[in-house]
């Protein structure tokens, strides 16, 4: 699996994201199981928050780790209402428990909220000086709210990325490479499956003899300092997501989703979901 440095440490380019697991209890075994046979993969970045199932997907990972935590490189989230000075170690303390860990290597703040940076960052920092997590980082922030921010000690900036979804590419996705900021794509391969249907990503899926989905990885992958976050609960989901960080592909490809898939001319709001 290709690595790049984050927070200090060299991580796979594709890791496992979490969202919505820990919703359905019938699904707990084989998410556990999913994230398992991730991590063997090369996978050994996972994604969660305590938004996630209100603290369900935490667990589910917290199972999944548990006995090779040191295998793993583990990225939670903060709610913005539990981001002050107050609310962040509580909500951190809640979230190790949940984990069955002592520390969270990258602890984000899911996206902005009431509570001033100054606080929020003030809170973090006591947390890594207390050893409860690795780095701190920034999930959903536009150029301006990263101006704003103005640390360089922000590892990382989560945010939606994909085909469909190239906003970042006019200026936020160049500011985090000025600012040698790794950008961690969630929802890399769209949701619901509508993306994978375009012809033009079947088209070139065929050509290589491989998914759409991995096209759709590999394609965000062309971009220097960029990780992808899929989430996978199927097993061949989640060998085809590990195999798609040997696709390379060819000029003509990238030509191909770019007609397909316009790149942004102008800033453009910030999208989330």
């Amino acid at each position: 699996m290709r690595t790049l440095e984050l927070a200090g440490v060299n991580v796979p380019v594709i890791g496992q994201g979490t969202w919505r697991m820990g919703e359905d209890p019938s699904q707990h075994t084989r998410e556990v199981a999913a994230l398992r046979l991730g991590i063997e993969l090369g996978m050994t970045l996972i994604d969660t928050a305590e938004m996630y199932a209100e603290g369900g997907a935490e667990k589910v990972v917290g199972e999944a780790i548990e006995g090779i935590r040191d295998q793993v490189f583990l990225v939670s989230k903060v709610y913005p209402h539990n981001a002050s000075r107050k609310g962040i170690p509580q909500a951190c303390e809640r979230s190790l428990r949940r984990l069955k860990t002592d520390y969270i290597d990258l602890y984000l703040l899911h996206w902005r909220g009431q509570y001033p940076l100054e606080e929020t960052v003030e809170a973090f920092e006591r947390l890594r000086e207390e050893g409860k997590i690795g780095r701190w980082g920034v999930s959903n922030f536009d150029v301006d709210d990263l101006q704003e921010l103005a640390s360089p000690a922000c590892a990382t900036n989560q945010v939606l990325y994909n085909l469909e979804e190239r906003g970042i590419e006019f200026d936020l996705l160049p500011w985090c490479h000025q600012h040698h900021q790794p950008v961690m794509a969630y929802c890399p391969i769209g949701q619901g499956g509508q993306l994978l249907a375009h012809p033009a990503l079947k088209q070139i899926a065929a050509r290589h003899g491989v998914s759409p989905a991995q096209v759709a990885l590999a394609w965000i992958l062309r971009t220097p300092d960029v990780i992808a976050i899929p989430k996978a609960v199927r097993t061949e989901h989640v060998q085809l997501n590990a195999q798609a960080a040997q696709l390379r592909l060819e000029d003509e490809d990238l030509k191909a989703l770019d007609q397909a898939f316009h790149a942004p001319q102008r800033k453009q709001r910030l999208a989330m979901v």
